[in-house]
C-alpha cells in the first residue's frame, strides 16, 4: 500500500495518501470498468504523458491495486486490470466520479469522455 507513514490521525488521511496523485484515481477508474490493454488506457487519457502512466502503472501494480497480465501474441501482450483490493476502491471511485458530474453540471464545466 502507498501509504507515507505509519499513523494516521483521519481515515481520509490513508485515503488521500493512496490516491495522492492526479492520474492515480483515473487509472483506477479506468480500469474499474475492467481489463485495459496499455494503448486503451493512453487512448482515454490524452494528456498523460507515456512516462507518468507508466510509473502509475508500476506504481499501482507494486502496492497490490493493479495486476499487470502478460499474455502470448498479439494483440494483447499485456493487460491491466484491478486486484481485489484495486476494486475496494470501486465505492470511492463511484462517488468520486459522480461528485464530479455534478459539479461540472452546476459550474457549465463540458466532461467528455474518450472511448
Amino acid at each position: 500500500m502507498s501509504v507515507a507513514r505509519t499513523r494516521y490521525y483521519c481515515p481520509v488521511e490513508v485515503t488521500v495518501d493512496v490516491l495522492a496523485n492526479r492520474w492515480t484515481p483515473v487509472i483506477l477508474a479506468h480500469l474499474k470498468e475492467g481489463v485495459h490493454r496499455y494503448g486503451e488506457l493512453r487512448r482515454r487519457m490524452p494528456d498523460v504523458s507515456e512516462k507518468v502512466l507508466t510509473e502509475r502503472l508500476r506504481e499501482l501494480e507494486r502496492d497490490g491495486l493493479v495486476a499487470r497480465t502478460v499474455h502470448d501474441g498479439v494483440p494483447a501482450p499485456v493487460t491491466y486490470d484491478l486486484t481485489p483490493e484495486g476494486r475496494s476502491l470501486t465505492p470511492v471511485l463511484e462517488a468520486m466520479y459522480a461528485w464530479g458530474e455534478e459539479h461540472a453540471a452546476r459550474h457549465g464545466v463540458t466532461v467528455t469522455p474518450v472511448e
